[in-house]
C-alpha cells in the first residue's frame, strides 16, 4: 500500500481496534487512525461513512472497520462509491474478498471475533493480492452499480 491503511471503529468495536493497531505495528503496516479514541457510545454510520469517503475519494487504497457485529461498518461503507468492504469472520472469507472481490475495507465484529482470530484475518486480508483476470470484469460490475444506488 503507497498509503496509511485507515482505521476506525465505535465503541463496541474500540477494544479490538486498538489490540489490532499493535498487530499493525508489528507488522510494519503504517495506518491512520480516524476514531474513535474510547468507549463511549457512538453511532457507528459516522465512523464508517468518514472512512468509506476517505477511501472514495481516494485518500488511501484501503480501511479496516471495527464495530460490534461488522454488520453495519459495512452496510454504513458500501453505499460510497469505489468501496467494497467485506465482513470477514474467517480467514477464507477475508482471502477470498481480496482475491476475487478485490476488498479495499475490511470490516470485523468486536463483539464476534476473539483478538487472535482477527488477527489472523487480517493479516490475511492485507497479504492476499487482487487475482484480477475474469474477477476483474466482476469488480467493474460491482463498481459501475446503478445511479439510483449512489
Amino acid at each position: 500500500m503507497d498509503r496509511p491503511l485507515l482505521i476506525a471503529s465505535d465503541h463496541a468495536g474500540f477494544e479490538l481496534k486498538e489490540k489490532l493497531k499493535r498487530v499493525l505495528d508489528g507488522m510494519r503496516v503504517a495506518y491512520r487512525d480516524l476514531g474513535v479514541a474510547s468507549a463511549d457510545p457512538v453511532d457507528y454510520p459516522d465512523q464508517a461513512h468518514a472512512l468509506a469517503e476517505a477511501v472514495s475519494r481516494g485518500e488511501a487504497e484501503r480501511g479496516l472497520l471495527v464495530c460490534g457485529s461488522g454488520q453495519g461498518m459495512a452496510m454504513a461503507a458500501n453505499r460510497h462509491r469505489g468501496v467494497r468492504a467485506a465482513l470477514a469472520a474467517d480467514e477464507e472469507s477475508a482471502r477470498l474478498s481480496r482475491e476475487h472481490n478485490d476488498a479495499n475495507v475490511l470490516a470485523l465484529g468486536g463483539r464476534r471475533i476473539d483478538p487472535e482470530k482477527a488477527e489472523k484475518i487480517l493479516k490475511v486480508w492485507l497479504e492476499t493480492p487482487f487475482a484480477g483476470g475474469r474477477h476483474a470484469a466482476r469488480v467493474a460490475k460491482i463498481d459501475a452499480g446503478g445511479s439510483e444506488l449512489m
